[in-house]
Order: C-alpha cells, then structure tokens, then sequence
C-alpha cells in the first residue's frame, strides 16, 4: 500500500512527471506532433501537505511519456501553507496550479481566486463534474477549480473492534459513554485515541464537523452567524464542544505524545493495537490493516460519529482541497491539459484503486466507486444528516489553523474555552470588514 507523501520541511520540492497531455472530452488522449511541443515544459503544483497522493504522482509518470511535460510539485506544511502561497499569489510570483480549499464564500474572501485564479468553466471535465462541488469551486457563475478529493464521505472516528470486544465495550451512543470506554481502554494499558496536534488540523474537526448537531441544538444558528445576528462566544454549545475536548485531552485520553503527533502516522498507530481510536476517511481502514501486517483485517474496524454533545447527525463535507490555476500562469495551457487529464475516467480510477482514502471522486466520468459494505451500511443508518460548518459558515474555514493554535493553547492551558471562541469571532470580524460584509 502506498503511503501519502509528507512534508518534512517548509517545502518539499518534488520533480515527477506529470500528466498533462491533450485530450477530447471523453478522456481519450490525442495523438500528434503536439506532443513533441511541449517536451521540456514543466508546471509548477503547490499544494498544502496531504493535499497529493502517491497515487496521483504515478499517474504523472504515465502522462510524461506521452506528453514530455512534467510538474514540480511543491508541497508545503499545513500550518505554512496559506501564508506562503498568498506571498506568491501577492508578489506576482504563483505557481501554475495552487491548491486551495472549496468553499463560495471562501474563494472570495480567503483567495481572491477572481483576480488570482482562471475561469475554468470551458474545460471538459466541467461538464460531468459533480454540481454541488461545481457550485463550491465557482463565483459568479464561472468556475474557478476543479475539486480532487473524496467529498463522497468525511472523517468519522474509526474504532477497533477487537479492542472494543476484549474490554466489553459497545459503541459509545453518547459523550459520557464515549469518556467512559476511553477511561476502561486507558486502564487496559491501551491508549484510547490517536488525536494527532501536531499538523495544525486534525484537532478542529472536534469543533467544527458536528454543524448538523449544532443546527439541530441551536435554531437559526447559520443565519445567525453568517448574518452576524449571534457570535460564537456567546452560543453556549460551542464552549461546551471545547469543554468536552480539552477534558479528553487533560485525561490523558490522547497519549503523552498527541501535541507532536502527526496524521501521516495514524495508520502505523492503529495497526500495532497501541491506539484504539482516531478520525480518518472511511478509505483509510485499508492503510490501517496494510500497517497491522496480518494482525487485523478491515472487519476489524468500524466507525461511529464525533461524540460531542451527544452528536447523532451524520457530517456531510462537499468542500475539499481543490486545484485552481493562477491567473498569471505563462504554461497555461499545460495547466488545463493537467487537470483536463487528472479528471478524466482513466485517472480517476487509478486514483480510487490505489489510494485507500479515495473512494470515490466528484466527477460522473464513468468510475467504479470503492466503498466497501461497512462505508455502505454505516452512510445508510442515518436519517439525519448536516453539513459541517466550515463549508456552511462564513469566515471559518479560512483561520482553520489559527483556531488549532488557540486549541492547543487550551490544551496547555494558556487560554480558556472563550478565549478560544472569542478569537474565532474577532478573526470573523476582521475578515468580513476586508471582505466589505454588509452585515458587519
């Protein structure tokens, strides 16, 4: 199984070769003297960490000797990431494709993507690409980006069943019963949950994907807070959400080590047993068990929802990390030849029959969707279902690092829980009066 490329400094400078070459709408490559043309044509990716796949660096390898162009993909830390690629974007200086995160409300106001990226909206692949994800990655009716990443299911806490069986557990059906496993697995010499801080990311999903629950709680709560009617400091689920997960933490239900923990290890911790929990894509039960060398098979995991404030709303993300190629790009159209090729049936597929967090993607090109009977039976015992708040909420997603930060300023108990909320809410502030919100 082949493992998710990491960065391991402020940029990891990779030179593969890359698909990229022409090709008619039903994906079938042409053949011709453009391919000699561009020979010796590189373009440049830069992309957030664990934003590209071995398996889509293999496709680059196919593309190479058919077209000659290759990519240099620049892969940054996520907690860098923003910050220096808005320097290139501001400086003149962008990469021919940047990734960014979907999201309408944040193209504008985190991206300036009308100024800074291209209208895509002629490009094949546009025509069977997934409408709501369509919808994320446009502005004004133009399409900015293509999405490349499984929006089909989000990151739901994958448990070990055996673990679970051999201390007479069930699966938690509430936040007390979910704090009580964790205590009987810490007493077991079984570290409960692989809560990896040390990436900047992982540790805000806690707050911000149980947005179906905090709707269901807290009537009106996304007008209210895209119409600044109502802040985050002053809704009381919001402390109680932070309450719950720095309780987690200061019990010692993360490890000794959580702070510095990073994601890229979770499928090494949950295959030796050491660790019984942790949130991933359903997808990357097959790392677990391909880590566990014989020790578990994927019957041996399943996965039940974010247990705060008692969550029973399955968490629905159409937004994810998509390509956008800079507006100021001199290989333009190798750009669109790379997208044009990384979205077409072929290549979807191999990204779904060799990357295990890939189940499927947001094109209707023809693909064999991955989804194994345990992803099927869990998607299909919810009736209620609720969209995660940082694609529902305006001016969320775009600090998703910062509040990471205060988070863990809350673990080591430099801040408080309003702290924490009231930096969310002043960070809100700032970025709709740069954004010109009326509502503010």
């Amino acid at each position: 199984m082949k493992k998710r490329i990491v960065a391991v400094c402020m940029i990891l400078s990779m030179t593969a070769a890359v698909i990229a070459g022409c090709s008619n709408k039903s994906g079938e490559a042409d053949n011709g003297e453009k391919k000699d043309s561009k020979k010796g044509k590189t373009i440049s990716i830069m992309a957030s960490q664990d934003w590209v796949y071995d398996a889509e660096m293999e496709l680059g390898k196919q593309f190479e000797e058919e077209t000659g162009i290759k990519v240099d993909y620049q892969i940054v830390p996520a907690d860098q990431y923003y910050n220096l690629l808005m320097t290139k974007l501001n400086s003149g200086e962008g990469p021919d494709i940047f990734g960014g995160q979907s999201g309408s409300f944040d193209l504008v106001s985190q991206y300036k993507i009308q100024d800074n990226a291209m209208d895509l909206s002629d490009q094949p692949w546009v025509e069977y690409y997934d409408e709501f994800a369509k919808e994320q990655t446009s502005v004004d009716g133009k399409v900015y980006g293509a999405t490349f990443y499984d929006t089909t299911t989000d990151y739901y806490i994958v448990y070990n069943k055996k673990l679970f069986q051999e201390n007479n557990l069930e699966v938690p059906k509430s936040f007390s019963e979910f704090e009580s496993a964790c205590q009987t697995l810490l007493d077991a010499g079984i570290t409960p949950f692989y809560q990896p801080v040390g990436d900047g990311w992982h540790h805000v999903m806690w707050f911000c994907e149980i947005g179906g629950k905090y709707e269901e709680l807290v009537p009106n709560i996304v007008d209210d807070l895209n119409n600044n009617k109502t802040t985050f400091a002053e809704t009381n689920e919001f402390k109680k959400v932070l309450e719950q997960v720095n309780g987690l933490a200061q019990k010692g239900y993360f490890g000794d080590n959580y702070l510095s923990d990073e994601f890229s290890d979770m499928g090494t911790y949950l295959g030796s047993g050491e660790f019984a929990m942790s949130a991933c894509k359903a997808g990357a039960i097959a790392e677990i068990v391909a880590a566990s060398e014989g020790a578990y098979t994927e019957e041996d995991f399943g996965f039940f929802l974010y247990p705060v404030l008692d969550n029973d709303v399955l968490n629905e993300h159409p937004c994810g990390p998509s390509r956008f190629i800079y507006s100021g790009s001199e290989n333009a159209e190798e750009a669109k030849q790379y997208l044009e090729y990384i979205t077409k049936k072929d290549s979807i597929q191999s990204m779904i029959d060799n990357e295990p967090r890939v189940e499927n993607l947001p094109y209707d090109a023809g693909q064999t969707p991955a989804y194994s009977e345990e992803t099927e039976k869990f998607l299909e015992s919810f009736d209620k279902r609720g969209v995660v708040f940082q694609d529902s909420i305006k001016y969320l997603n775009p600090q998703w690092m910062e509040i990471g930060q205060d988070m863990v300023s809350m673990f080591i108990e430099d801040m408080t829980p309003e702290q924490v909320l009231k930096g969310i809410d002043d960070r809100r502030a700032t970025q709709a009066e740069a954004a010109g919100d009326e509502a503010w």
